[in-house]
């Protein structure tokens, strides 16, 4: 009733911005030739001398979402597990021997 008369009453408090649009798509990419780098080199060097088995690289745990087709990747099996993929990264984890799987 008497709130008019209180430091804070009028006047206006802070901008606002009435149509903003947050990113509904937030997809942080990462190229094939860094993709090696989120398992570091030990892991790189034991997945070589195992063929019979795919070495396993999950980006969302690192924060990416998306692989894109920049660079080259090693001759050698490879699991890569991705939100979202683009053609040609499918292409050359295939073309080296690996697979691509989409999580959710």
């Amino acid at each position: 009733m008497m709130d008019k008369y209180h430091p804070g009453y009028f006047g206006k408090v802070g901008m606002r911005y009435f149509h903003l649009n947050k990113n509904k798509y937030f997809q942080p990419i990462i190229n094939l030739d860094k993709i090696w780098s989120l398992v570091g080199e030990s892991a790189r060097v034991e997945a070589a001398k195992d063929t019979s088995s795919a070495a396993v690289i999950d980006v969302t745990q690192h924060g990416y979402f998306k692989v894109l087709g920049k660079g080259q990747l090693p001759e050698q099996p490879l699991l890569v597990r991705a939100k979202f993929i683009s053609k040609l990264a499918e292409k050359k984890i295939k073309a080296a021997g690996g697979a691509v799987e989409l999580v959710a």
